[in-house]
């Protein structure tokens, strides 16, 4: 089998570190009480546990904050998909159920605190690259409609970009008919590589647990 090619811009060098999973063989359900049993508890433990602080009080969330203001992304104004997930546990709103996969994604998002995006492979056309947005350079995301990724971090395959640390593409969606996946885990540069390869390793771990896939490459970039 030859694996994708995953390339980080050399213009990112310095600002943002990636996890990075590939997976195949993986089935995608309507549902996965398991889980939503994990959701729930991490959910009641991080209500436990910041209850009453504003985001800008919760240590967890400064890694990506802090990733966005390299990218001159201001983080109060087009948040971090995990500090949304999180915004929404702490008012005690349930996270919407989408599919096994996504959901699965989320509940790693919502551990670590670091944004995830999650592809589709076979929508996905040629080597895949992590760099800055294009002028003019936009794709129909999964929570905001057309979505402008004008020097923003993005995803993109030999197509265009398809995912950001804030929305996902409509073009490479996960769905029912699902079998390979690629995972992409936002860190900023100086996130502990020691951490961010523990968080590799419990989304694998997951992968293969709840999807039934096979990972066929962990690893970080750079």
């Amino acid at each position: 089998m030859t694996l994708r090619t995953v390339a980080l811009d050399p213009a990112l060098s310095g600002v943002l570190r990636a996890g990075i999973l590939e997976a195949h063989g993986v089935t995608v359900t309507a549902n996965a009480e398991g889980v939503w049993a994990e959701i729930d508890r991490l959910a009641s433990g991080l209500r436990d546990r910041y209850a009453g602080r504003e985001p800008a009080q919760i240590d967890g969330l400064q890694p990506a904050r802090d990733l966005y203001k390299r990218i001159s992304e201001d983080p109060t104004k087009m948040r971090p998909s995990s500090e949304a997930l999180l915004r929404r546990v702490l008012r005690g709103q349930a996270l919407y159920r989408i599919n096994s996969l996504v959901d699965l994604c989320n509940w790693c998002s919502l551990d670590f605190l670091l944004p995830i995006g999650l592809y589709d492979l076979d929508r996905m056309h040629g080597a895949v690259a992590i760099r800055l947005g294009r002028a003019g350079e936009h794709y129909e995301s999964l929570a905001k409609g057309k979505f402008a990724v004008d020097g923003r971090l993005v995803v993109a395959d030999e197509d265009g970009a398809c995912g950001s640390p804030t929305s996902d593409s409509r073009r490479t969606s996960i769905s029912p008919g699902t079998r390979a996946c690629l995972m992409v885990i936002f860190a900023p540069a100086a996130y502990d590589p020691a951490r961010l390869a523990r968080h590799v390793a419990d989304a694998s771990e997951r992968i293969a647990r709840w999807s039934g896939g096979r990972v066929d490459r962990a690893a970080q970039l750079p």
